[in-house]
């Protein structure tokens, strides 16, 4: 079983882009990049300099709970997206380490969040969800710990989405 990431929905990214609120109830501000490590959650790339993005505050969580952690995400202001797939996305290929974190179905810290280089990524990964008491498992900054994607298994259901 090959672990598949996942980007933010696309009905979450557009609620967002039509000025519907952040996990704080406040509308995401307009900038532009300045070219300097601000990852897009929806086409899972880099966002270039110059150009418009959003910033918001994020809880990729269905509810709130103790272990439903909210931060700052950065958005295209106008991207496709990217499709759920089984290879690194490039914002996951272009850096060294992440904080891989796996939650079980109650949406609750399973074990303990390793930091893990982005060689090991989809090995690490593929070994947590063989677990079957583990429904997903999400990428964070290694540095900020602000949340990247969500990692699934082939057959996760629509609660485990990341949007």
């Amino acid at each position: 079983m090959s672990p598949i990431f996942r980007p933010l929905d696309n009905d979450t990214v557009a609620a967002l882009r039509s000025g519907g609120p952040d996990a704080y109830g406040m509308v995401p501000e307009r900038v532009i990049s300045d070219g300097s490590g601000n990852p897009c959650r929806h086409c899972l790339r880099d966002i270039e300099k110059g150009e418009d993005m959003l910033i918001l505050a994020h809880r990729p969580f269905p509810a709130l709970q103790p272990y439903a952690e909210t931060g700052p995400i950065f958005l295209c202001a106008a991207c496709e997206g990217a499709e759920p797939d089984y290879a690194l996305p490039p914002v996951v290929a272009v850096r060294q380490e992440f904080l891989v974190k796996p939650y079980g179905r109650d949406h609750r810290i399973h074990t303990v969040g390793e930091i893990v280089p982005t060689m090991d990524m989809q090995d690490h990964c593929d070994q947590l969800l063989s677990d079957e008491t583990v429904a997903y498992v999400d990428l964070r900054s290694a540095v900020n710990n602000c949340f990247i994607c969500r990692v699934t298994r082939s057959d996760c259901t629509a609660g485990e989405d990341a949007g």
